[in-house]
């Protein structure tokens, strides 16, 4: 019987500080660009696997860092977005994508039902699974959780008539208790230009992560998007550390200082 993954293959997850004593729970959807030994590649170079298309680049190295900065539980996603997306619902088109950006994805054309569903078996619930888990021992603790769901866009995409302008955007859906004081926090910073819901939105319909950990169990989320060419280097990433971890609790300062509850 065919399988996806092998002894030899990663975990479909990895967790960083469990323990972690901040409030908030960073994830990384797209942090791995990992190809099981079984898919040969998807049939392309490494050099697609490495781009945006593959990786969403620097929330890895960002996530860990940002991690021991704030003592937060990092919980990420190794394989590559092109053999299972973990923020799309199972059976969305674009879950196990044929195309993006452009660029045809041979081993994901004319899959059979059966080869989707190990691909969902093997990586999508084992990882949605650990992060539910997570989140319920933080709630049998009695812990507040918030969500932040770390991405990261390409400057340039498809037909889009110029280079995408923001450095980062704060995302959210129907819930925006963080995410509003967390974009004026940023919006303070002279040298960021701030999206609001650029250049996507949270949705039920099209976001696992945010509707599905975070707005289903009540848990305060917010998604954050960085520009890739920020995050290409470590000394780069270390920045937006260095940046996010006085900005997200001076946020959540704000919303408690303000009578809120989280």
């Amino acid at each position: 019987m065919f399988s996806t993954l092998t002894d030899d293959d990663p975990r479909p997850f990895n967790v960083v500080r469990e323990d972690g004593q901040s409030p908030f729970v960073l994830s990384g959807d797209h942090a791995g660009l990992v190809v099981p030994q079984a898919l040969n590649s998807l049939g392309l170079p490494q050099s697609d696997l490495r781009r945006h298309i593959g990786i969403d680049i620097g929330v890895a190295t960002l996530g860990e860092m940002l991690s021991e900065a704030l003592d937060a539980t990092f919980i990420s996603q190794p394989y590559s977005r092109l053999v299972i997306d973990c923020n799309r619902h199972k059976g969305q088109p674009d879950s196990i994508p044929t195309q993006s950006d452009g660029t045809t994805i041979p081993g994901n054309q004319d899959l059979s039902a059966d080869a989707r569903l190990h691909r969902e078996g093997a990586i999508f619930d084992p990882y949605h699974a650990r992060f539910r888990d997570v989140l319920d021992q933080r709630k049998a603790q009695g812990r507040s959780s918030i969500l932040v769901a770390l991405h990261s866009f390409t400057p340039k995409h498809g037909d889009y008539p110029t280079p995408r302008p923001w450095h980062i955007s704060v995302l959210y859906n129907r819930d925006a208790r963080f995410a509003r004081p967390l974009l004026e926090q940023l919006r303070k910073e002279p040298d960021l230009i701030v999206g609001d819901n650029e250049p996507y939105v949270v949705s039920d319909e099209l976001d696992y992560g945010i509707p599905v950990h975070g707005e289903a169990r009540g848990i305060v989320s917010v998604e954050l998007e960085i520009r890739q060419d920020t995050l290409r280097a470590a000394d780069a990433c270390q920045t937006w550390c260095h940046r996010l971890a006085r900005l997200l609790p001076a946020a959540l300062n704000d919303v408690t200082s303000a009578g809120h509850t989280m």
